[in-house]
């Protein structure tokens, strides 16, 4: 019997490589032996016609799904969207814009029958943009500090995981996903495995500060108490460092009489306490506002429509 394998494919701005994408997917398939293979297309509220596109790829074929969500709720959020719709045995997500080689999907499906439960693609040679690549640094570092993420594995947007992964992920219904975070909490046995990353030929990315920030956020605040204890550090460094400093001032006064108390050393340390006090009522106050919102069941997706030619193959 073959397996089968699910492709998920996070979908903005994609009306021009969408199609390309599930026509090498095809030809990759249609190589590899002894595999079956459907695909999920999420559109994550494209501004464009991308939705309009995947409607025609599954009028067209018997084996892919579309989903529609309301509005624009992110990447990972459209992944856990793709992972309720998924049937197979393994499950691979790859970029929709053309840059993650689909046509060498058979590198992660190979590392997988080894006895790995997660294989990323690791790149020699990123094709982004400053900007993205030095997102893609600062997220290596805080899954690292934050997640313990060992410091050999390289994350990417392109990855297979086994089927029982998947169904620990989407247990997960909290308002604030983070894959990664999902991914490294479920099991220890991840491999990289080396894949070609291309140049994009259309478009830009649709990843941008904001979005990047966000992501961050939910990475360390969903999955980590470690900024918590960040701030606990500091704090008591801090209160450490304004008791030494008022020793200081008290023996500097008896040993010199002379010596004025100076009013701009007074406003530089409470400036400087008082910032520190507001940085970490900052942190405490993003997790019980995180802590609020998933108590209001506040939704990690709203589909609009799905359209499933899967279903009229039975």
């Amino acid at each position: 019997m073959k397996q089968m394998v699910s492709f998920v494919i996070p979908c903005y701005r994609s009306a021009q490589t969408i199609g390309r994408v599930v026509e090498e997917i095809d030809a990759t398939m249609k190589e590899l032996s002894g595999y079956a293979y459907e695909i999920v297309l999420v559109n994550d509220a494209s501004p464009d016609d991308t939705f309009d596109v995947i409607r025609r790829l599954c009028a067209d074929r018997g084996d892919i799904c579309g989903v529609n969500l309301a509005r624009n709720f992110g990447q990972h959020a459209a992944l856990m969207a793709g992972f309720r719709h998924v049937r197979g045995d393994v499950v691979v997500c790859l970029d929709d814009d053309g840059q993650t080689p689909a046509d060498e999907v058979g590198k992660l499906l190979d590392k997988l029958e080894e006895g790995y439960d997660v294989v990323y693609a690791k790149y020699t040679h990123k094709q982004h943009s400053f900007f993205r690549n030095f997102g893609s640094m600062v997220n290596e570092r805080m899954t690292r500090i934050m997640l313990g993420k060992p410091k050999e594995l390289y994350i990417s947007s392109y990855f297979a995981m086994k089927r029982f992964i998947v169904q620990e992920l989407v247990r997960y219904e909290n308002p604030y996903p983070y894959v990664i975070g999902l991914v490294l909490r479920a099991t220890k046995k991840i491999a990289n495995v080396e894949v070609t990353h291309r140049e994009r030929e259309i478009g830009t990315s649709g990843y941008t500060m904001g979005k990047l920030l966000g992501l961050w956020f939910n990475g360390f605040t969903a999955f980590s108490v470690k900024p918590l204890r960040i701030a606990t550090v500091i704090g008591v460094l801090s209160a450490c460092a304004g008791f030494l400093y008022g020793i200081f001032t008290v023996v500097k006064k008896f040993l010199n009489p002379a010596v004025p108390v100076g009013f701009s050393a007074l406003m530089a340390s409470i400036v400087f306490f008082c910032g520190l006090i507001l940085l970490m009522l900052g942190i405490i106050g993003e997790y019980i506002g995180r802590i609020y919102i998933s108590m209001n069941n506040s939704p990690q997706y709203v589909v609009r429509e799905s359209v499933d030619a899967r279903d009229e193959e039975r």
